[in-house]
């Protein structure tokens, strides 16, 4: 089971438990779907869930970081369990590719619980792994 907080404009805004596997899509439904004229487009509906996460609808989607793209760092540590293909994307030596597999990874096996199973990321090697182990958590 996956508990993530929706919040925003949908009807019953607050903690849900929905069963591993479910979608940003399965969550606005849980909490008695959107309210009208609530926006959604800032959304993936048919990305995976990572327990712990919070879906907010009907509000824009923050801003990138300013940067070179594939080179800034969040002020602080990024979610392994909760980050954005985007967010992923800014860490250093995390490109598309690496992202998807490392949001793949968290949907086939319930999330992070610590930030030594980035290691069994398929293409983080050990210099990777000692380059993200600083700037992520799980």
């Amino acid at each position: 089971m996956l508990v993530v907080d929706v919040a925003g404009k949908v009807r019953k805004p607050g903690l849900r438990r929905l069963p591993a596997g479910s979608r940003v899509a399965d969550a606005v439904a849980a909490a008695g779907g959107a309210l009208p004229g609530a926006d959604t487009s800032a959304l993936n509906l048919a990305r995976l869930l990572a327990d712990g996460e919070q879906i907010v609808v009907g509000r824009p989607a923050p801003a990138p970081a300013a940067g070179v793209p594939g080179t800034a760092v969040a002020s602080g540590p990024v979610s392994l369990n909760a980050a954005t293909a985007e967010q992923l994307d800014s860490l250093p030596g995390v490109g598309p590719v690496l992202a998807r597999h490392i949001i793949d990874y968290r949907g086939q096996h319930g999330g992070f619980t610590s930030v030594e199973q980035l290691r069994d990321v398929n293409g983080i090697g050990d210099r990777r792994f000692s380059d993200l182990k600083p700037l992520v958590t799980p």
